[in-house]
């Protein structure tokens, strides 16, 4: 399988700008100190992308993206806040 993602230049004066794939889903949860992402194939392609945004070069240390039930996750979630450090 391939699939092509187009991950928007980033450019200081706008920030990230993140792009989702129709018909995602992601729900995350903690449990017994585990990490679980549940998504279904939109949302992992949206969340590879985010990735991705993350990574370019010019991206600075400290960039984070930061999602919650009132942004983009499924109840019942906690937060995932991933961040780029170097």
């Amino acid at each position: 399988m391939q699939i092509t993602l187009e991950v928007p230049t980033y450019d200081p004066s706008r920030g990230i700008e993140y792009q989702w794939t129709a018909g995602f889903s992601i729900q995350t949860t903690v449990e017994q100190g585990v990490i679980r992402i549940q998504a279904n194939k939109q949302g992992l392609v949206s969340l590879a992308s985010h990735l991705l945004n993350l990574a370019q070069d010019n991206v600075t240390p400290g960039a984070h993206l930061h999602l919650d039930e009132t942004n983009a996750l499924e109840e019942p979630s906690c937060e995932l806040l991933i961040e780029k450090i170097a």
